[in-house]
């Protein structure tokens, strides 16, 4: 029997400073004992994931840590039995060069996705800039399309909207280093997008297109001194928060 609760991934108790437990609806999974998943994840790690998300469907909002754990889109997106399509917001591409053959990592998950998954229609790619875009080098490109930081800004990416096929659900991913600083503090490098502009391009998917599921991942530096990290775990919490609340009004949650 699955469950489809929305549910918190801790891997590093960052959530049980932000309260976020205390949001309707939510179930928090510890993973924090769980070795080798930090940037990289073991194939034993990845295992032990699998293990204590198997009774949860892949319906509805997940909140997945760091950047660091952003490779867990993969490990959800490998449960969808269908076809479907993923929309990936982020700063960065997540396509790189695997830097350790054999372990997914958070650098290079999205990669894996569009060459393995053979249930992936598309792969949709909104807020990388285009310097980064123009080294994207995966088998089966003619999946992916991107809307870099450039075109959102200019409003230039609005031709390839008619690209998108819409007769497939979507899973969304969203990191929140494509949001400016003043709206969230994650552990890597930011975009400079507004928490409103990113609600404007979730809702092209969510008012009408068939959701699968959500994830959300972009927390903030452990081990910040404390006054920083006080300041940016009340940012952060206040962002999910505004976040799940938006998508939930879609997704019913």
């Amino acid at each position: 029997m699955t469950r489809s609760e929305n549910f918190i991934l801790d891997f590093t108790h960052i959530y049980i400073d932000e309260n976020i437990e205390q949001t309707e609806n939510i179930v928090r999974i510890d993973c924090s004992d769980i070795l080798g998943t930090d940037l990289y994840c073991t194939k034993e790690g990845e295992a032990e994931i699998q293990k204590r998300i198997e009774n949860f469907s892949i319906n509805g909002v997940h909140f997945i840590d760091s950047g660091n754990y952003h490779y867990i889109t993969k490990i959800m997106t490998d449960k969808i039995n269908k076809k479907f399509s993923l929309v990936l917001y982020d700063h960065h591409t997540d396509m790189q060069k695997p830097m350790v053959e054999g372990m997914t990592s958070c650098g290079d998950w999205a990669a894996q996705v569009i060459e393995q998954n053979e249930n992936l229609e598309q792969l949709i790619l909104v807020g990388a800039s285009e310097a980064d875009i123009q080294q994207i080098n995966v088998k089966n490109q003619s999946k992916l399309i991107t809307f870099s930081a450039e075109e959102l800004r200019n409003n230039s990416g609005r031709k390839k909207l008619d690209l998108i096929e819409t007769d497939v659900p979507f899973y969304i991913s969203i990191d929140k280093d494509i949001l400016d600083k003043h709206y969230i503090e994650t552990n890597w490098s930011q975009g400079h997008m507004s928490l409103g502009m990113l609600e404007h391009l979730l809702k092209f998917f969510l008012k009408d297109k068939k959701i699968i599921g959500v994830d959300i991942c972009g927390e903030c530096q452990i081990g910040l001194p404390f006054p920083e990290y006080i300041e940016a775990e009340e940012k952060n919490a206040e962002t999910n928060i505004e976040l799940y609340e938006y998508i939930g009004r879609y997704m019913g949650k």
